[in-house]
């Protein structure tokens, strides 16, 4: 019997077009940043309504940069979720500022707005909202807080590329907003991030910022035009895109809404076949917004499916099905446990589904076939069976 291929949790789709973009810039001897990138900043800024893209290497260090841009330093406070990957709150710690944390709204797994304003303090600088596995959070109402206390808004946007609130879409709304483009996400370049803005300020200290504080960037200096000098106006970092990365992305990018109504079709599928069995699913989508469909996410309770998240994924990996958790809350991780001294029951609904979420498979490279081999796998996991 032929044993059936493993499927990868969010294994991106690579076409033609980018491999011939990136042999192409291979070819052309610039590799680092230049033309490549200045492309495909133009082209997310243009697709998500920004007037300034500045593209890195990460989200990561686009969360970063947004903090110093807004000022972000010791003693300064950004709120922000406990359930978000670890990026978040360590690029508050990379500022030397402190990350507070409010709890979710356990239907959108997103912060609870309503909750905001009792963290709010003197030392508040940033408002720092994650869009959960794509899902806008509430943008107005954490806009109207911001603005009360006069505070930025930077958004964590690395699962919502496409998503839209209100008729806007992320990356348009906030002070800041960051994307990634790492290999699961709705487009990829590998590792990658970009900052949308509309704020010239902004935009100008992060692109600085992002290549070591030097006033003029590596292809200008050797461009055509001839050599420029530059001065180091900040004490910058090293994190910019390569032409490399952005050949992929440029491609990806134009292949975004085909690869939306993939990830819909799966989703819609997910939501047919998984309605009966004893698990949780996504909820309905809130009027006025465009979820991105990034990850599509159940909740396994013990006892009401008879097993244990972690078995659920492990009997899935045994049939060769990937899957990923998304997240454990932050607060319980080892490190801020010891330095703030957290404890379970602090964040109880971002606790609940931390103990509890499984991100089922889903990208542009996911066939139907394999959709319907990881439902029937989830349905005899939950009638008891083993391998």
């Amino acid at each position: 019997m032929k044993k059936e291929k493993y499927i990868v949790f969010g294994s991106p789709a690579i076409e033609d077009p980018e491999i011939k973009e990136v042999v192409k810039t291979l070819r052309s001897g610039w590799l680092g940043t230049g033309p490549k990138v200045a492309k495909f900043e133009k082209d997310i800024s243009r697709y998500v309504g920004a007037e300034f893209g500045m593209a890195l290497n990460s989200c990561t260090a686009g969360l970063h940069l947004s903090l110093l841009a807004c000022g972000v330093g010791p003693g300064d406070e950004v709120i922000t979720t406990p359930l978000t990957f670890c990026a978040t709150a360590n690029s508050i710690l990379h500022c030397g500022a402190t990350p507070v944390f409010v709890d979710i709204n356990p239907k959108t797994m997103n912060i609870d707005e309503s909750q905001i304003e009792k963290a709010i303090t003197k030392k508040t600088k940033v408002i720092l909202p994650v869009h959960m596995a794509g899902r806008p959070c509430e943008m107005n109402k954490i806009l109207q807080i911001a603005r009360k206390y006069k505070l930025y808004v930077i958004e964590d946007a690395a699962h919502a590329l496409g998503a839209e609130y209100k008729g806007k879409k992320i990356g348009s709304i906030g002070d800041l907003t960051c994307f990634s483009f790492y290999v699961t996400k709705n487009i990829v370049t590998g590792e990658g991030g970009m900052v949308t803005t509309n704020n010239k300020e902004f935009a100008d200290k992060i692109r600085i910022y992002g290549l070591h504080g030097m006033s003029k960037d590596a292809w200008k200096r050797y461009s055509d035009e001839g050599y420029k000098h530059y001065e180091v106006v900040y004490p910058g970092f090293k994190y910019n895109m390569m032409d490399i990365q952005a050949s992929i992305g440029i491609h990806q990018l134009k292949r975004i809404e085909k690869y939306d109504k993939l990830r819909k079709k799966i989703w819609d599928f997910y939501n047919k076949e998984l309605k009966s069995l004893p698990l949780t699913l996504p909820s309905p989508d809130e009027p006025n917004i465009k979820h991105a469909m990034h990850l599509y996410t159940v909740l396994v309770d013990k006892k009401r499916s008879g097993i244990s998240r972690d078995q659920f994924m492990q009997e899935l990996h045994l049939r060769g099905i990937g899957t990923g958790v998304h997240f454990n809350s932050i607060h319980l991780h080892k490190y801020y446990c010891e330095t703030f001294g957290y404890k379970i029951g602090d964040y109880p609904n971002a606790e609940y589904i931390g103990e509890r979420t499984v991100s089922l498979p889903l990208s542009a490279k996911l066939t139907m076939g394999d959709a319907r081999r990881i439902v029937g796998a989830i349905k005899e996991i939950l009638a008891g069976k083993k391998i």
